[in-house]
């Protein structure tokens, strides 16, 4: 006699190879990161010997031109154009049925922001005193350069291509460039900022992949 037919089950999602890969570079980021934050914290939150010699060296280099193309990223990647850039993303995921990435790139961006914004504050560290930009003493980390790195990171995840990558890396450098260039921040601050960024976004891209891992496998298992 012959046996009945197995019903057929959705497929299992397989585990992303690059989780692995990312928590370790998330760990890494947060390892310096807190290096640094130490270091500057030691330093009594004065500039280090680095910061000043990269100050002077953008003062050297200083241009009218230089300076208007600084204010370029600045402003895109200011409060308002990233929540505009932030915003129209996790729509576009959206609209094209990709919840899980619209909710990593929404995440990511809150939640780099909820960190960076309060430590900022009450680190309280002094902006150069010859600043172009922001005067308010909350220069580390540059939450700029944060934000920026959680989108490159976490679109380079999420896409999965080359091109990305560079673009997402062109951009972090630039803001870097911009926001040392204008003397609104140390050159730790932004290193601080991208470190947060890498750190946030791989964490958060990691756990929801995870999530939507075991979501599939449980939707395997009941035949939903």
């Amino acid at each position: 006699m012959p046996y009945p037919p197995t019903p057929r089950r959705s497929p299992v999602a397989e585990a992303d190879a690059r989780r692995a890969i990312a928590l370790v570079v998330g760990a890494l980021a947060t390892v310096a990161f807190v290096a640094l934050r130490l270091a500057v914290a030691l330093n009594g939150h004065t500039a280090l010997d680095v910061d000043v010699w990269w100050d002077a060296a953008m003062a050297a280099i200083a241009t009218p031109v230089g300076v208007i193309l600084a204010w370029v990223p600045a402003i895109v990647g200011g409060t308002i154009g990233m929540i505009v850039i932030g915003v129209a993303t996790t729509i576009v995921f959206a609209l094209r049925r990709r919840p899980w990435d619209a909710l990593t790139v929404a995440a990511s961006i809150a939640l780099v922001v909820a960190i960076g914004a309060p430590m900022a504050a009450i680190i309280a560290r002094q902006r150069p005193a010859d600043s172009l930009a922001e005067t308010m003493a909350t220069s580390f980390p540059s939450g700029h350069t944060a934000v920026a790195t959680t989108i490159a990171v976490v679109l380079g995840l999420i896409l999965r291509r080359r091109w990305v990558w560079i673009t997402g890396a062109v951009w972090v450098v630039l803001m870097m460039w911009s926001r040392t260039y204008l003397h609104a921040h140390w050159l730790s601050d932004v290193v601080a900022g991208a470190l947060e960024g890498v750190a946030v976004s791989t964490f958060v891209w990691a756990l929801i992949q995870v999530v939507r891992e075991r979501r599939a496998q449980r939707l395997a298992v009941t035949g939903s």
